[in-house]
């Protein structure tokens, strides 16, 4: 499906518009956005959700789930501004969790993993061009499992292997490997402490690698619902290896899995009595790992957290109050999913600059914060401004590494991750 744009002027700025959008006006945006899908939505803990490929075309890739069900990827092309639509299952659950994560295979053609929420089964497909999103290999089934969901794949070029990790059947990190991304190992739990083996403790994971040799990972105790005190932690895998930030080995892929224990505490919720959640993990120019985590002393206080490592020792900083939950609570109902924060991502490419959605005036507002000092002082600006709907998850396509930003985000109405009437918006800086 090819979606055509209509161009609009308002107030000395460039706006699209689509007919049939559930967003009524353009009140909000600096520069220039365009509508990727009228009706889409996606969780944050698949990675990448997004990602930017530049070959033969300079093209931006996304997946969500619209609020009929269907699981859909769509590109937006930075050259002739055109939007193509593909969907890849009529009815995928009407659910942000079982939006697809994208893999850049090294012939550029792309390859998507998805799952329905705690269903069985690790789904995956391959385009069968470079870039061209219209034609696709036959479903392989990636992982035999049930309770499955989230998705997160790796291709390591000096062991020339593929790694997926998902949130397996007894709610912990699990992962598989593959040669030839079509025939995977069998699963293997990667994470888990002694004595927490219940599935009523499911750690969140987070994943960046170099594509080299190097995988890292961020992850929680659990669900900031269940556990009093949700932390944050970190472990690297290299070689067959994995290890603390300093170095420190802690355990290797015969000897899975790896314990909480033994890997960093980035941040300890003991010290503060604050829950914690993780949303991004990226790399600086050295290797060094950076990571958006949200505090969360009250459910209706959320507040934005930017933790690196500085090559001897791991410095945590405030960015900003972010708000309450963001979802739209119907009157008279307990919030369902009051740990929902409006969102947060790291530019993989400048780690120094941050897009958040936080609470002003009346709604959420998209804003990109910058820091020259490893997060202990910030300057923001507004992306989006004197909203009539919330703006939340922002996203920079994975990849991007032009001095312009550019990010994708949901703007609309969310009640909960069964319920919502969203759109996806790409937004580049001109």
């Amino acid at each position: 499906m090819l979606i055509m744009n209509t161009l609009g002027f308002l107030a000395g700025l460039f706006y699209v518009s689509f007919s049939g959008n559930a967003i009524e006006k353009a009140d909000f945006i600096l520069n220039k956005y365009t509508t990727i899908s009228p009706s889409g939505a996606f969780c944050w803990f698949q990675d990448p959700r997004a990602v930017y490929v530049e070959g033969q075309y300079r093209r931006t890739y996304v997946g969500w789930i619209s609020s009929q069900g269907k699981l859909e990827v769509g590109y937006y092309d930075h050259d002739t501004g055109e939007v193509k639509t593909k969907t890849i299952k009529e009815f995928w659950d009407i659910d942000d969790h079982n939006v697809p994560s994208f893999l850049v295979l090294p012939d550029l053609r792309l390859m998507i993993f998805y799952a329905r929420h705690n269903k069985e089964n690790l789904y995956a497909r391959q385009t069968l061009k470079p870039e061209d999103i219209t034609e696709w290999g036959d479903e392989i089934i990636v992982a035999k499992m049930e309770k499955v969901t989230y998705s997160h794949p790796v291709f390591l070029s000096d062991e020339n292997r593929f790694y997926v990790f998902w949130r397996g059947k007894t709610w912990k990190p699990t992962f598989a490997t593959s040669e030839d991304s079509l025939h995977w190992s069998e699963p293997k739990v990667l994470f888990q402490d002694k004595g927490k083996e219940s599935e009523s403790i499911r750690p969140y994971l987070k994943v960046v690698s170099d594509g080299k040799k190097v995988i890292h990972f961020t992850f929680t105790d659990g669900h900031p619902r269940n556990e009093p005190f949700n932390s944050v932690y970190y472990a690297r895998y290299e070689s067959g290896k994995f290890y603390r930030a300093d170095g420190t080995s802690i355990g290797a892929m015969d000897s899975l899995p790896i314990l909480h224990s033994d890997c960093d505490k980035v941040y300890d919720a003991k010290l503060t009595g604050a829950r914690a959640w993780v949303w991004d993990i990226a790399l600086d120019k050295k290797g060094n790992p950076v990571i958006a985590y949200t505090q969360l002393p009250e459910e209706n206080k959320h507040f934005y957290h930017y933790a690196l490592w500085d090559g001897k020792q791991w410095i945590d900083h405030e960015i900003t109050f972010a708000g309450p939950w963001f979802p739209e609570t119907p009157k008279g109902k307990k919030e369902t999913e009051p740990h929902y924060s409006a969102g947060i991502c790291i530019n993989h490419a400048n780690i120094e600059e941050v897009y958040l959605s936080r609470w002003v005036n009346t709604t959420f507002e998209i804003e990109r914060w910058t820091t020259h000092d490893k997060g202990k002082s910030w300057k923001h600006i507004p992306i989006t401004q004197n909203s009539t709907v919330i703006n939340v998850r922002p996203i920079v396509p994975w990849g991007y590494n032009k001095k312009e930003g550019h990010i994708l985000w949901m703007r609309g109405h969310y009640t909960h991750y069964t319920q919502f009437q969203t759109a996806i918006f790409c937004w580049i800086e001109k």
